[in-house]
């Protein structure tokens, strides 16, 4: 199964105090959030991370990366530093992605689009960012953590929200 998320944000405090997050310690936010991902995702699943993953040393990153589930693959945020970037447990890196999956050509930022490629072809723009700010667009959805009850989220749940009005 293919899983995507964004906005992990392990290690960085400053996330606590400006998503407002609900947990009482930035310990206990990435020991909850490394929870719900392996809860989610299995061993031989597959992960898009849409950026901003980690603040830590590269050691740190490392040792997180291989704690969780599945073949993970990232797209770069605005706070991924050089020990995220350069990690070795990442299948591929990049800064933008179309990916088809069903024969569904997905968009693959860590920025929401405006515009798109294949838009008007019923392409879909996945992205992080935001937190979950923003006024949502037809065939655009912000799969960061904070939209997604902290977890990944699979295309059968995204076209699921698609349908609802």
């Amino acid at each position: 199964m293919i899983f995507f998320t964004s906005d992990t944000h392990f290690g960085d405090p400053r996330i606590l105090r400006l998503d407002r997050r609900p947990f009482s310690s930035l310990a206990a936010h990435d020991l909850a959030l490394a929870a719900l991902w392996n809860e989610t995702v299995g061993p031989h699943d597959e992960v898009w991370h849409l950026g901003d993953f980690a603040k830590h040393s590269p050691a740190t990153v490392s040792s997180l990366l291989s704690s969780l589930n599945g073949r993970k693959h990232l797209i770069v945020g605005n706070n991924d530093g050089a020990a995220t970037i350069a990690a070795a447990a990442w299948a591929s890196v990049s800064h933008y992605k179309e990916l088809t999956v069903d024969g569904c050509l997905f968009v693959l930022c860590h920025y929401p689009f405006r515009t798109w490629n294949q838009i008007g072809k019923r392409s879909i723009n996945l992205h992080g960012h935001s937190h979950g700010r923003l006024k949502p667009m037809t065939r655009q959805y912000d799969v960061g953590v904070d939209s997604w009850n902290f977890r990944p989220v699979n295309l059968a749940a995204i076209k699921a929200k698609r349908r609802r009005p």
